[in-house]
This record gives structure tokens, sequence and C-alpha cells, in this order.
């Protein structure tokens, strides 16, 4: 058995075993694009590491893609194997979370590190794998809980302090304690500055607090706090493109897409995710983007049958009705319907609510047909929590809903929404907001129900 530098014993046997698996919990905590390199290590060295091929499993089914589900199947198989000769209780609850996500219960294998954490407080990585699942689960309340539950057992010296301040950082935040949110992702950089996590928590908070400059002056100068991560630092520059589109920098919004946001092209969902809602997010404020639908169409196209979260599928959307492909938009539509009705399990009850009518809403607002956009998207409305993802990323569905509602004439309605939206955000409001109100008061002296949204 050797010990991690979280203070967890594993059955691990070599030293080199046991620095390669180091270097995951890391590498995990700071979305690191060398954490894979450091697990094939480990795995290299301790082939019977059975945490290790759990470990494997779940980063595999983190990735909400259908075609490597095998490759998690596979890890599963080789960490029941390798347990057969002998492992811990809290090693075995890996084991059981993979199986629970295999089987399409994450609520379960959230249990799982929850149990972990109970005898085992100080286990960072079960922290950070809780805190993930639960935010594919849209769990944020949950996450809150689970940090800081845990939290009295951090020392200020033990090495995963840092990283669960930044995790606290985006469960203050998403559960809207948002001056709290800043102090603990600022703390949370201070004392690991590879977190990135907490960097961005702070981002969230200026996003959602209205606070688009300040936000940026954040950013600035801190580009090596992402700038070693995986496809997240992605995500980083979508948070500095929002910031520059609230201030109406567009020329700025676009470079930053084709410089940083999409310079890979990759095909992992996030990465679509941020793409297609950004483009969208343009589109909404009458921005012409050019060609640029068009790769995230092809690539959404072939992922119509993908059915992993419903959150990617509500963006493989986007993207299709974004470039028009009607075919394939309706394709997938008739698939979430099918998973809603046919399927079990806690992906299945997303598919169903809020996913079904949020993607009706969706097509329905890609045909121009604004009333029945507007029916399915106030429908899906306060379900979409559970969709997954952050208040950000969710939000451009509310600004969807909210433009569908204007250029159906439903001021009242999106007035309500509206003010919804800004008690949210701490009764605070961003740019988009304000123009969208001055569109209902303009509406309203102009002594029509129809008001004028700039068009796509």
């Amino acid at each position: 058995m050797k010990q991690d530098l979280f203070g967890q014993m594993n059955s691990l046997h070599t030293a080199e075993g046991a620095e390669a698996w180091n270097g995951v919990l890391l590498g995990f905590m700071a979305h690191a694009a060398v954490t894979p390199e450091h697990l094939a290590a480990a795995l290299t060295a301790e082939p019977e590491f059975a945490l290790g091929h759990a470990v494997k499993g779940l980063f595999t089914v983190l990735l909400g893609r259908r075609e490597v589900l095998e490759v998690a199947r596979e890890a599963l198989v080789s960490a029941q194997t390798a347990a057969q000769g002998g492992i811990s209780v809290r090693e075995q609850l890996y084991i059981d979370a993979l199986r629970f996500w295999l089987d399409g219960q994450p609520t379960h294998s959230v249990q799982c590190f929850e149990h972990i954490l109970r005898v085992h407080p100080e286990d960072t990585l079960a922290m950070k794998l809780s805190h993930a699942t639960r935010f594919v689960l849209g769990d944020c309340s949950g996450m809150r809980r689970s940090i800081e539950r845990v939290m009295p057992s951090y020392a200020p010296d033990h090495p995963g302090r840092g990283y669960l301040l930044g995790c606290h950082a985006f469960a203050l935040e998403e559960t809207g304690a948002y001056d709290k949110a800043e102090i603990a992702g600022r703390q949370a950089l201070w004392m690991v500055s590879d977190d990135a996590w907490g960097l961005h928590a702070v981002a969230h908070v200026h996003d959602m607090t209205g606070n688009a400059k300040t936000g940026l002056d954040w950013l600035a100068g801190r580009e090596d706090a992402w700038a070693h991560c995986n496809n997240f630092r992605y995500h980083v520059w979508w948070h500095k493109a929002l910031m520059h589109l609230d201030l109406g920098q567009v020329d700025r919004v676009l470079d930053l897409y084709d410089t940083e946001i999409r310079k890979d092209r990759t095909d992992d969902y996030r990465d679509i995710s941020n793409a297609a809602s950004l483009l969208m997010r343009l589109e909404l404020d009458g921005v012409n983007v050019g060609n640029r639908w068009e790769e995230l169409a092809d690539l959404s196209a072939a992922r119509t049958e993908d059915g992993s979260l419903i959150f990617a599928d509500l963006h493989y959307l986007l993207a299709l009705t974004g470039q028009r492909r009607d075919e394939a938009a309706v394709t997938m539509l008739r698939r979430i319907h099918s998973d809603a009705e046919s399927g079990s399990g806690d992906m299945a009850e997303r598919m169903a609510s809020p996913g079904a009518s949020a993607a009706e809403g969706l097509v329905a607002f890609g045909d121009g047909n604004f009333d029945e956009a507007f029916k399915h998207l106030a429908l899906s409305r306060p379900h979409m929590q559970a969709a997954g993802g952050s208040h950000a990323q969710r939000d451009v569905f509310e600004r969807i809903t909210i433009d569908a509602g204007l250029r159906a004439g439903r001021l009242d309605a999106v007035e309500e929404i509206l003010d919804d939206r800004r008690q949210k955000r701490g009764g605070r409001e961003d740019n988009y907001a304000s123009r969208r109100r001055a569109l209902i008061q303009a509406g309203r002296g102009s002594g029509s129900d129809i008001c004028s949204v700039p068009a796509e």
C-alpha cells in the first residue's frame, strides 16, 4: 500500500506507480492536459491497480460520448478483475461508482463518492468526482453541501485545500452566493496558481452580476492559470468572449472564437457547446456570423443518435438549427422523444424533462415559429437546471426563450422572465437584459403587440 499526496492509502506497490498516481490526482484537480499521460504511466507501472482502472472509466464516462462507453466498460472489467486480489472498501466504492454510471444511474455514483467522503473527508479525488458528477446532473445545491461537509477536515496546508476552495467558489456562485464565491475563488487561485476551476468560478460571478469589464480585468494577465488545461481552456476563453459580447465588442468576440474557442475544431461536446451557444448569442444580437455554423453542424449531424447527455443534445440542436440542417434536427428531436419514452435512469428522466420540450422549442425557433417556440421553451424553463451545466451555459436557452417571446409579441410574459432572471442574478442585470427591456418599452410605446428583435 502506498499513500498518495492527499493522505489516502492505495493498492500500489511501486514508487513509479505512486508518483504517476499523484500526477493523475493533481492533473485532475487542475484540468491539466497531461492527466491521461500520468494515468497511462500509473497503469503501466501497476497494471493490477484496480482504482486506476476505475478512475480511467470514470474519466471516460464524464466525456459524455456514447462511442467511448466501451472503453469505460473495459475499464470496469479490468478494475473488477484486479479487485479480486484484495482492495480496500474505499477503492471498491470507486468501482461501484463506475458501475452505476454505466448503468445510467450517476445519482447512485454520487452516493458512492459521498460514502467515501464520510469516512475519508480528505479524499480530494472523491470530492472532485462528486462535484463533477453533480455538475452533469445539475445539482448545484448538492455540490455546495458536499464541499461544506468536508471543508472542516482540510487543514490550511492540505495539498487539496486550494482545489477544494475552487470547487466551493463555483458551488457558491451557482447557488447565488456571489460575494462569498468571489472571495473563495480568489483565495483558491492564491493557494494553487493552476486552479483554473476557481479562476473560472470568479468569471462566473462577474457574468451573473453583469460586471463584464470587471470580469475582463480579472482574467487579464492570468492566462497561465488555464494555459496548461485540457479542452477546459477553450471554456475559459469562452467566458472572456461573453464579457466582450456584453460590452458590444463584437469584433473581439469573433476573433476569440476563431483563434481560441474553435482553434482546434474538436468534436468534444463541451467545445461544441461553447461554440454553438456563443454563435447563437451573437445571432440573437443581430450579428452575421458568416459560415461558422457549418463545421459545428457537420459534427453535430454525426451525433444525432448519441443521447448521452441532454445538455449535449440541446447544443447539437443549436448547431443543426443554426445551419438549417432540418433533416438532422428532426432526427435528433425524434430520438430525444424516443429516449424520453422508452429509456430508464437519470439521463432518460432528463431527456423527458426538460429535454423533449426544450428540443421542440429550439426546432420551432429555428423554423421561425416563435409562438410555438416560446410555448415549449417556457414549459421547459422551470426544469432546465436538471439539464446540467452552469447558469451561464444554460443562459443561451433563457435568451432564446426571451427572444422567441418578444418575436411572438408576448411582452408581459417576457418581462416576467426578465424579472426572474434579474432576481436570480442578485438583483443585477447585464446589457442583454437592458436591451430587451428597451425593446419591450418600445413595443408598448408603439401600441403594437409585436416587438422588433434583430432577426437572423
